[in-house]
């Protein structure tokens, strides 16, 4: 089996715009892959299209040969958000020729279920009032987690009425679900760590799962002084680009729970990495997505064979009204929880008519220290 094309689609999610490609070969099978960037689409748009040449005759099957010689081909630089698309995709390709689901491939079913916490519900005013109703319609959907950020566009500080109303609006989720949903409070990398540490404080009464990423997660130290300095759980790792930099995270064990991106460390290949680095320390992993339902599937299969997964982060029940006009067969939230599809690989499909028809948008991307970024309105 070789691979004679690649195709790239831009789907124009209105607040982060979907970079999907798909692998063709010579047998007819095909693979499905998200190199969605972070916040930003022509770079990662433009690494695929570099990297293309380098695909051309090679058999998707040798997952661990292309992972290789894309590293060595990009001078010992693992490629990004691209690289870990053509390694999803590789991933399809391998289990559909096996007529097998991608999570069989990984030693099957260490669980019954994934527990899910929802993100991407507050779309609408920054009030207490506003959380508190959608967080209310959240869990009697039956999630029993929610994430969310009250902290509006504040950045390294925050003056006394932003800081009490961001306290306001986590009081009233609290409020609104009660004591048996867990409510994550996600930092966005926003603070200097005297302020980390004062908002941590302040927000104990509340009993949050977790403080995420309270200040920037790629410095390890800066996260570990933090997470010595408040009682209630931090997380980190969402900006980790390899499983380095999670065992970098977990050194001092200042911290237990890391939440790399697939799309970050490698795809579906660097991220078992990342799961085998956290077992090692004894911690878990709660895998980040902030991406489309592509990335929902790949993470399902990974965690529901990985006995150290905490929980699953997804927004894919406040995503667009059209989104099942272009993607099909990913995992659905039900009570709460996903459990990945038996179909062979990934089992999702992309509608390529119908990608088409929401094209690359110049103002799709969440500004996260602009007024007003929790609308989600490009």
């Amino acid at each position: 089996m070789k691979i004679t094309d690649m195709r790239v689609f831009v789907v124009g999610n209105p607040w982060k715009n979907w970079i999907f490609l798909k692998l063709y070969t010579d047998d007819g099978i095909t693979g499905l892959g998200e190199a969605t960037g972070g916040l930003s689409t022509k770079p990662s748009v433009g690494s695929l299209e570099e990297i293309r040449h380098q695909l051309i005759g090679e058999d998707p099957r040798n997952i661990s040969r292309i992972r290789d010689k894309l590293y060595k081909a990009l001078f010992l630089n693992s490629g990004g958000n691209a690289a870990a698309g053509v390694d999803a995709a590789c991933w399809d390709i391998l289990a559909k020729s096996l007529d097998a689901p991608v999570y069989a491939l990984l030693g099957g079913k260490a669980r019954d279920r994934i527990r899910i916490y929802a993100n991407g519900w507050y779309q609408g005013p920054r009030t207490p009032e506003f959380f508190a109703e959608a967080a209310a319609g959240m869990a009697a959907r039956g999630y029993t987690a929610l994430k969310f950020d009250p902290f509006g566009k504040n950045y390294m500080y925050m003056p006394p009425g932003e800081e009490r109303l961001s306290i306001d609006i986590v009081a009233a989720v609290r409020e609104a679900v009660g004591g048996d949903v867990d409510i994550l409070i996600e930092g966005h990398d926003r603070f200097s760590i005297s302020q980390a540490v004062r908002v941590g404080i302040l927000l104990e009464p509340y009993n949050p799962m977790w403080f995420e990423t309270p200040v920037l997660n790629s410095d390890a130290a800066a996260i570990n002084e933090v997470a010595r300095r408040v009682r209630i759980p931090v997380i980190s790792g969402e900006r980790a680009r390899g499983a380095s930099d999670i065992a970098e995270a977990l050194r001092d064990r200042a911290i237990n729970m890391v939440n790399p991106e697939y799309l970050g460390v490698g795809g579906v290949s660097g991220l078992l990495e990342c799961f085998a680095v956290a077992k090692a320390f004894g911690a878990h992993v709660a895998p980040h997505n902030a991406q489309s339902p592509v990335s929902t599937a790949v993470n399902s299969h990974v965690d529901i064979a990985m006995q150290n997964m905490l929980i699953q982060e997804c927004f894919d029940d406040s995503g667009v009204e059209w989104m099942d006009d272009v993607l099909s067969g990913y995992p659905k939230v039900e009570n709460g929880y996903i459990t990945p599809g038996d179909a062979p690989g990934f089992g999702v499909e992309l509608n390529e008519e119908e990608a088409l028809r929401h094209p690359y948008g110049e103002r799709n991307f969440l500004r996260l220290f602009e007024d007003g970024w929790e609308y989600r309105n490009s």
